[in-house]
């Protein structure tokens, strides 16, 4: 099992060097760092064969980078002062944030069906827990560092 998780590991790292290798700097660095943990543990968590792996991870990098996209046009819509806008432009941003919204739903279903012709139903299904899971460890590991305050502030961390 050791040499089969290394193996994943590679290809993992494999799969995703061409979007490392656009990554700079420190930062970079540890988006990098952050992306290969949430490799190892999604690979962990749903136990993929390396076949599995092979096919699973392109259309799970393609995915995330769509959402990824997804979340940027999303937050270029907020803003801090709704008071600095006029009652139109406030509208649009409501408007086009729902749309963005949709869209994401959208995505999630056409990949749902993606990740049903590589994975079983169950290893979907763990997949989408192992995101929050993920997502849920990091923000913890952040507030620790911050002396126990959620990056978000308190009481958003779910």
């Amino acid at each position: 099992m050791n040499n089969l998780l290394r193996t994943l590991l590679l290809l993992c790292l494999l799969a995703t060097a061409p979007a490392m290798a656009q990554n700079g700097g420190r930062q970079g660095g540890r988006l990098s760092q952050l992306e290969n943990a949430k490799i190892a543990y999604i690979t962990e968590k749903i136990v993929l064969t390396q076949d599995q792996a092979q096919r699973f991870w392109p259309v799970y990098n393609e995915f995330t980078a769509k959402r990824r996209d997804l979340n940027r046009r999303m937050r270029t819509l907020r803003t801090d002062n709704p008071d600095g806008l006029s009652d139109v432009q406030i509208k649009e941003n409501l408007t086009q944030a729902l749309a963005l919204r949709q869209q994401e739903v959208n995505l999630e279903k056409e990949y749902f069906d993606k990740f049903q012709k590589v994975l079983s139903i169950r290893q979907v299904g763990k997949l989408f827990v192992a995101e929050r899971q993920f997502t849920k460890e990091v923000l913890k590991r952040v507030a620790d560092r911050r002396g126990g305050m959620p990056p978000n502030g308190p009481g958003l961390e779910d």
